[in-house]
């Protein structure tokens, strides 16, 4: 499923959403799933403006950008990011990445879903490849003040969704921040491996 008005409220703040600053416990989670890759080719998931993606370029990973978003996808491309228009659906590779990084995308899917982009995911890392995941923490399902479609999660839900999807969880980080949206809420990264 894609909810367009998530990707309309998307679409027309880019250079907002560029501006948002990224929590220091997640721009250490970041450099975490870099090193624990190590070398290779990633999935930047969800990748949004390809701000992400380009770090681990950086970083020297060889990355594939897949959003949903198309003004997204064109602002990564003229930055020089192999970002492509796409969905959680169109994740249908068989081992093909040594890590997939879904910073606060999977939130965007219906709870129904979850489960089963999760085991997409699973299959499409190599054996022991890397996962991160990043969430916002709280209960339900519901639309946020600019109009996108949230799934929240319990950090027990999420530690047993991944490991009925074969996931070892390997690091587990909580705080707080203020997104797009500007509201203050809780949220979770998690580092897990295939």
């Amino acid at each position: 499923m894609t909810d367009e008005r998530t990707i309309n409220a998307y679409s027309t703040r880019v250079a907002d959403y560029l501006q948002v600053p990224l929590p220091p416990e997640q721009i250490e989670a970041r450099m975490a799933f870099a090193e624990a890759v190590g070398t290779g080719h990633i999935l930047d998931l969800g990748s949004g403006p390809g701000s992400d993606s380009a770090f681990f370029m950086r970083e020297g990973l060889t990355v594939r950008a897949l959003d949903a978003t198309p003004a997204f996808v064109e602002h990564a491309r003229e930055n020089g990011v192999d970002a492509h228009l796409g969905t959680f659906e169109d994740v249908t590779e068989k081992a093909e990445y040594d890590g997939i990084y879904a910073s606060f995308s999977l939130l965007h899917a219906p709870r129904a879903e979850f489960p089963r982009h999760l085991a997409a995911i699973h299959r499409a890392l190599k054996p022991g490849g890397i996962f991160f995941l990043g969430l916002k923490l709280g209960t339900g399902e519901h639309r946020d003040d600019l109009d996108r479609y949230y799934t929240y999660f319990s950090q027990t839900e999420i530690e047993e969704a991944m490991a009925h999807a074969d996931f070892t969880i390997d690091r587990i980080t909580t705080g707080m921040g203020t997104g797009l949206a500007g509201s203050y809420d809780g949220f979770i990264l998690v580092l897990a491996h295939a």
